[in-house]
């Protein structure tokens, strides 16, 4: 099992591609204690984060490290941020409690997570701007306006092309949201914070089965998309340049732009797999090396890759590939051959160290279970309070017989819930193993261990409940 074999880790320092960060996200059942997170960054010379939150344990095990952070305002809070003295409260809780000598190097603050899905039906419309507001102003009073500006990471589908003109050089934002994204615009200008944007080319593909596979990548297609004199070989080119067609559209084009997100997943779809991220990143990573930039933007381009971990209790609605983003595993250990300063060395990346696994034990079906009539409940149950998405059509544990299936689901089940003996019963189809169960192409994997620091004691049913609801109400990626 590769994320038991540390000797294939590769222990070297990288220098990464200038401005490259990292997503860090921790919807998981079992999280990687934050100082071993931190210690994964600076040993991978990754010195920019992104966060969806201001986690006081996050924030403290960051402390120090050097490493520039974009703190986050969850939508859900937006509401609250409107009103000013709630946002000067929250600056001085989560900026300047660690706005010191040997703190945490707060670059930007993220209001709300693409607060403008057409999904969320404008639940966010009318309080974006004014929380972005307040927080600045907030940012300005306490004397950080030149050195932390806040930003809104804001999904690609705030603007297009029109379907007559559907090139780069057409894009303009959304007509529905046109006065929203008009104020934020001119008010990100007004105090020099950038546009922050989510571009993600496998969406492009996962949501429509016609979209030219190779287009996604980076290394050429037959059929180039003509815009005036620009050949456009890739959807990440653009895709970017119909933002910048946008801005220009407002009288900003020359606006600061980040990258918030953007990466491939490895498993819950016919196209999330290890080979297809690898191509990905052996595409992107060179070019941000090289400050290549695109056609109507060359040069340096602030990105953040998604993302660092896997996690595995994030909504599935929008498909199961969302619970497997990370370039590292839930464990910390990483999946494939990367190499952050995008010269293409075929190396590892360095895995967490000292990671606690519970004990080699695994959950199955037994093997002389007489009475399968209750298998497909129990198997459903499972996996409500698990993750099973490997299971999904096309993804790496798609080839499991109907005896597989079901000894996966329980295992993942009992690994969330630390291996406590009743977690592997089910009616009595169940028995504990110390047998290694995973097959050639499918791991059964061992959960990390909980420890008092880390809040991974056994989920309550309170927990699961409020994780499964959540689940269903947020379809989209935090």
């Amino acid at each position: 099992m590769l994320s038991r074999i540390t000797g294939l880790v590769f222990l070297v320092l990288v220098l990464g591609v200038d401005g490259l960060g990292v997503n860090w996200g921790t919807m998981a059942n079992h999280k990687l204690p934050p100082k071993a997170v931190v210690q994964m960054l600076k040993d991978n010379g990754i010195n920019k984060v992104k966060l969806f939150d201001a986690d006081a344990t996050t924030m403290s095990a960051l402390a120090g490290s050097g490493i520039e952070v974009m703190l986050a305002i969850p939508n859900a809070d937006l509401s609250a941020m409107t009103t000013y003295s709630r946002a000067k409260d929250w600056v001085r809780r989560n900026v300047t409690r660690y706005n010191f000598q040997g703190g945490v190097t707060i670059k930007y603050v993220a209001v709300g997570n693409e607060p403008f899905l057409t999904s969320y039906n404008n639940s966010f419309v009318n309080t974006t701007f004014p929380a972005l507001q307040n927080i600045q102003n907030a940012l300005n009073e306490a004397g950080y306006g030149d050195s932390i500006k806040a930003t809104v990471p804001l999904n690609a589908d705030v603007y297009a092309s029109p379907e007559s003109n559907p090139v780069p050089s057409a894009g303009r934002f959304r007509p529905d949201i046109l006065p929203q994204m008009t104020q934020i615009v001119q008010f990100l200008n007004h105090n020099k914070a950038p546009f922050t944007i989510n571009i993600y080319p496998f969406l492009s593909l996962y949501a429509n089965e016609h979209f030219p596979l190779d287009y996604a990548f980076f290394d050429g297609v037959p059929n180039p998309i003509a815009d005036n004199a620009i050949q456009y070989t890739n959807v990440f080119d653009a895709n970017f340049d119909t933002l910048v067609s946008s801005l220009k559209a407002l009288g900003f084009g020359d606006m600061e732009i980040i990258v918030g997100e953007v990466g491939w997943p490895t498993d819950g779809d016919r196209n999330a797999n290890n080979n297809y991220a690898l191509r990905f990143y052996r595409g992107l990573l060179p070019r941000l090396a090289a400050n290549k930039g695109t056609p109507l933007r060359p040069g340096y381009i602030e990105v953040y890759l998604f993302g660092l971990l896997d996690e595995d209790i994030k909504s599935v609605a929008p498909g199961n590939f969302e619970r497997h983003w990370g370039i590292f595993k839930y464990d910390g250990q990483p999946k494939f051959f990367m190499d952050l300063s995008g010269q293409l060395q075929d190396k590892y990346l360095v895995g967490a160290q000292n990671v606690n696994y519970l004990p080699n034990k695994w959950c199955m079906l037994k093997p002389d279970a007489k009475d399968l009539s209750q298998l497909g409940d129990n198997i459903n149950f499972a996996c409500t309070w698990s993750d099973c998405t490997a299971l999904g059509y096309g993804s790496s544990c798609n080839g499991l017989d109907a005896n597989g299936n079901a000894s996966y689901a329980f295992n993942m089940y009992f690994q969330a819930m630390n291996q406590k003996d009743t977690a592997c019963f089910f009616k009595g189809l169940a028995v504990i193993t110390d047998q290694n169960i995973s097959q050639p192409n499918c791991v059964f994997p061992i959960q990390i261990a909980a420890t008092s620091s880390s809040s991974k004691h056994t989920p309550s049913l309170l927990l699961l409940l409020i994780i499964f609801f959540i689940s269903i109400a947020l379809p989209f990626s935090r």
